[in-house]
């Protein structure tokens, strides 16, 4: 496969689960990717598993850092030259219960990670370059479905899919911009969804499984594609049919 081949990619929160999935099959398909993260000897280790450096780079650092992300900007360009894919795949949940309750400091950090970080990393791959390419952002059915103990966490994934909607529009005809938004993803991040009882929650699916990350890569490589030329400003659902029985978890 080569439908990437050239493409420069950046990949945040791709140490490990959706974000490395997508990372991988980025090189799979022809494309150098950068992927970012906050633990250093587990990016090292991903890099490792890339392809090494002809190949793939790690930045450490956090999605919500100003510095971070000029940092990871301008090794792109020192390694691979101008980026022409964005993935903002970084989030957080700190926060689980009801909106009464909510801890409003953890309301501002999902704030400022899963939006307005989202914003940063778009401000930083137009500054690197970013021109002919595409941007995705990972939302979640949460974003589109009320999700009772994840409330706040979908009320950023909202925003998430409004923004990708505004940034479509003011960066067309040159840089194409989608969501994909999943529902619960066999991961370390969502193992609080279903632990313990992965085969009661995978029943209430269509297709009777959870989502694997390699679910989520193949969208997102769709959407960054060729194939999708004329797709931009849509929130492509990878839910195993959830949201079709009205629920979200």
């Amino acid at each position: 496969m080569s439908k990437l081949s050239g493409a420069v990619a950046i990949v945040t929160g791709a140490s490990r689960g959706i974000g490395f999935a997508i990372a991988q099959r980025f090189v799979a398909e022809g494309a150098r990717v950068c992927i970012t993260g906050r633990d250093t000897e587990a990016l090292e280790t991903a890099v490792k598993e890339l392809g090494g450096a002809d190949v793939a780079i790690g930045v450490p650092g956090k999605g919500d850092d100003a510095d971070h992300r000029a940092a990871v900007v301008d090794a792109v360009r020192d390694a691979f030259g101008p980026v022409s894919i964005l993935v903002n795949n970084v989030g957080i949940n700190p926060a689980y219960g009801p909106l009464a309750g909510l801890d409003l400091g953890a309301a501002r950090k999902m704030v400022d990670v899963n939006v307005l970080g989202t914003l940063g990393w778009v401000q930083e791959a137009l500054r690197g370059g970013l021109d002919g390419g595409s941007i995705v952002n990972i939302s979640s059915v949460s974003g589109v479905r009320p999700a009772p103990g994840i409330a706040f966490y979908g009320v950023t994934k909202a925003a998430l899919i409004h923004l990708t909607e505004e940034l479509a529009v003011e960066l067309a005809p040159a840089v194409r911009v989608n969501a994909v938004a999943p529902a619960v993803v066999k991961t370390r991040f969502a193992t609080a969804l279903y632990e313990g009882r992965e085969e009661k929650v995978a029943a209430t699916y269509p297709l009777k499984r959870l989502g694997t990350p390699e679910d989520i890569a193949g969208a997102v490589a769709f959407l960054c594609s060729p194939d999708a030329a004329w797709i931009t400003g849509q929130t492509l659902v990878v839910d195993g049919g959830l949201t079709l029985t009205g629920a979200v978890q």
